[in-house]
This record gives structure tokens, C-alpha cells and sequence, in this order.
């Protein structure tokens, strides 16, 4: 957390002192995990995970997904991105979160109107719940986030937690 908040900061040289001293004391940060369950099977994702079999088509879809979500109004938040890098890599990372991959994969797999249900092991990042919201209006689909803070409820562009997590 506190390598965060310097992140957040800019503070690239707190970031990697931080992240120096955790590795010297085998300190693990937790990686992001998020589930769907599709048909009766329990799907996982990581941030760029490229293990599920599908994962070629989930990466194209999610392309035209980001385009068509640009389209209409969305703009990636690359703050959300703690990482010192350009802001392609950055956009590239906030792609590659684990619940829009868990999303973009049950909007292939499911049919029109199904409502899809994501459990995530970590908060939902800001540019996440944005591009969530554009989503749930974009593709007409109810979209359920649980994440460890609470239920988020997305549907016709809008969140049940009112932009407040």
C-alpha cells in the first residue's frame, strides 16, 4: 500500500526503495485475481494472463471493446496505472486487469442479456469501475462486481455504489 500511495505520488525512487525492502523481507504483493463462472465452470483471470484457453480471442475482443468503449465517452484513466512507464504501456495495463479480462470473456461466452457476475480478490481500480459503467451501457448487460469492499451493481451506465468505493 505504501508503495502506492508514492506511486500515486510519482515518487518513483519511494516506489522502489518500498518494493526493495519487501522483496528483502519476502514480502509478497497480492496479485489480482478475478472469477466468472460460465455454464457451470469457474473461469480465472490475472492481470495479462494468457493461460485460459480462449485467451486470443478474449485479447482481440477486448480491443474492439476499448475502442468502442473510446467511442462512447470513455477515457482510460491512466493515474489508476501505478507504474512509471508512457502512457501506451499504461493503457495497455489497465486493459490487461484482471476483471475486464474475466468481462470481455463472458461477453463472449454468454448470450445477450445475461447478467455477468465477477468475484475479484482486490478493490476495483477507478478506471475499472469507469469503464465497467460504459460496459453495462454499451453492451446492455447487468454486470455484478464483488470485490473486498462491496457488491457492485452495473447496469444502463450507472453503479449501485454511486462512484463511492
Amino acid at each position: 500500500m505504501l508503495a502506492n500511495v508514492h506511486a500515486s505520488a510519482k515518487r518513483w525512487q519511494d516506489v522502489s526503495e518500498v518494493r526493495k525492502a519487501m522483496r528483502h523481507m519476502n514480502v509478497k504483493k497480492e496479485r489480482g485475481k478475478s472469477w466468472v463462472e460460465i455454464k457451470n465452470q469457474v473461469h480465472q483471470f490475472s492481470m495479462g494472463d494468457k493461460s485460459h484457453p480462449r485467451s486470443e480471442e478474449i485479447d482481440l475482443y477486448l480491443k474492439q471493446l476499448i475502442v468502442e468503449l473510446k467511442l462512447s465517452g470513455y477515457v482510460p484513466d491512466i493515474v489508476s496505472d501505478l507504474h512509471d512507464t508512457d502512457t501506451e504501456e499504461r493503457e495497455y495495463n489497465l486493459v490487461q486487469h484482471s476483471e475486464k479480462l474475466a468481462i470481455a470473456f463472458a461477453l463472449i461466452a454468454t448470450p445477450p442479456g445475461v447478467t455477468i457476475r465477477v468475484m475479484k480478490n482486490l478493490r476495483v481500480c477507478g478506471d475499472c469501475h469507469v469503464a465497467i459503467k460504459h460496459i453495462s451501457e454499451l453492451k446492455n448487460r447487468e454486470i455484478v462486481v464483488r470485490d473486498t469492499s462491496r457488491f457492485h451493481h452495473f447496469k444502463n451506465g450507472e453503479c449501485s455504489c454511486r462512484d463511492y468505493w
